[in-house]
């Protein structure tokens, strides 16, 4: 998976939103106002890494079994990874490592807003 195609899944995402808050080298996926991918506009080491968030038992799992799975670039904990694009990661797993991170920031909204995304999915399933 390139850099482009990353770009395309991540805007795949129902209600996703692109920004750069931080710079404008760091491009930032969000969805509800809460991030969920970013990714550097330019090579680390000479290669793209996206981070995204991910449940702490399953990035241990990640992180031993591929190599192009690491910590995030800015995190040392288990909540967030950074995943190579041109590494040993398949690129269906890259995509659902994306919806993963995005259930991960949903499921730590209120409920309030969950609700809301709710009714807007039933909403959709019925048209």
């Amino acid at each position: 998976m390139n850099i482009e195609e990353l770009r395309e899944v991540c805007l795949h995402v129902k209600g996703a939103t692109e920004c750069m808050p931080f710079n404008d080298t760091m491009l930032v996926f969000k969805v509800m106002e809460k991030m969920f991918a970013c990714i550097g506009l330019e090579p680390k080491d000479g290669q793209f890494a996206v981070n995204l968030k991910c449940n702490p038992e399953k990035s241990a799992e990640l992180r031993e079994q591929y190599r192009g799975i690491t910590h995030g670039s800015h995190t040392h904990g288990l909540l967030w990874n950074a995943v190579y694009l041109a590494s040993d990661v398949p690129d269906v797993l890259i995509k659902n490592l994306i919806a993963h991170s995005v259930e991960e920031v949903i499921k730590k909204l209120p409920k309030k807003k969950t609700r809301r995304i709710q009714r807007v999915e039933t909403i959709k399933k019925q048209n």
